[in-house]
């Protein structure tokens, strides 16, 4: 009889693949792919104040209409989304007390794991809801280094570095309550993070991932969870 994989599968954007990522339809293509949990990004509007599902400021002005946070969250208080987590990364500081009443007055806090890159936003809602669980997004990066060939060697280096650092700041982070899991670029992991962030009582969660080769690498770690841009790629764990 078949197996079912132990990692967690989350839909990044939805289903970012297979329809347009932070959209209704991304989100419809990610819960038919039987993910377990939903990524998407929260921004705040670069001339006004609504809080938008964007990735950065030239992705939402790229989109006729974004969805708003509130149509987003109501859409996932609906009955197909039922049991489904929500992994809402926040791309800047500054609005993480709305995101957090938002969640409330839908009722999905508990189902909600809120990211960041930034330290500060961790600080902000753990004093405000200390039950949310919360996640530490790493490293803080606005564009891939490993694309121009000017930066790849020092990013090479830097990546040797903060790979050898990161496990034990990591470890520490979840000790002391900054946050309950650690969402990390898949460059970064590690067994010796896996091990470090398990051991502290934390979760693993490993972004952006589309081929089931390294899918299969991370689940063999013992990672908690992977981001994918097409879900569907998670039947071919299954044994």
């Amino acid at each position: 009889m078949p197996g079912v994989s132990a990692v967690r599968r989350v839909g990044h954007k939805g289903a970012g693949l297979i329809a347009p990522g932070n959209t209704f339809a991304s989100f419809d293509a990610a819960v038919a792919a039987d993910v377990d949990m939903i990524e998407f990004d929260v921004l705040r509007e670069e001339h006004g104040e609504r809080l938008i599902l964007a990735h950065d400021w030239t992705d939402a002005a790229g989109r006729e209409s974004p969805h708003t946070l509130e149509e987003a969250l109501a859409y996932f208080a609906s009955a197909p989304f039922a049991g489904v987590e929500l992994n809402v990364d926040l791309k800047l500081p500054g609005y993480e007390l709305r995101v957090l009443d938002a969640l409330r007055r839908e009722g999905l806090v508990d189902r909600a794991l809120i990211s960041t890159q930034y330290e500060e936003s961790l600080a902000v809602l753990r004093a405000a809801e200390p039950r949310v669980r919360l996640g530490w997004s790493v490293p803080k990066l606005r564009r891939d280094p490993f694309r121009s060939r000017t930066t790849r060697l020092p990013a090479l280096v830097a990546l040797q570095a903060f790979r050898m650092l990161l496990p034990a700041r990591a470890a520490r982070a979840v000790r002391i309550g900054r946050c309950d899991a650690l969402m990390a670029h898949w460059r970064l992991v590690t067994p010796r993070l896996v091990r470090r962030v398990a051991d502290a009582g934390g979760e693993l969660y490993v972004w952006t991932v589309d081929e089931v080769a390294r899918l299969r690498e991370l689940e063999a770690l013992g990672v908690t969870g992977v981001m994918t841009n097409d879900p569907r790629l998670f039947a071919q764990l299954v044994t």
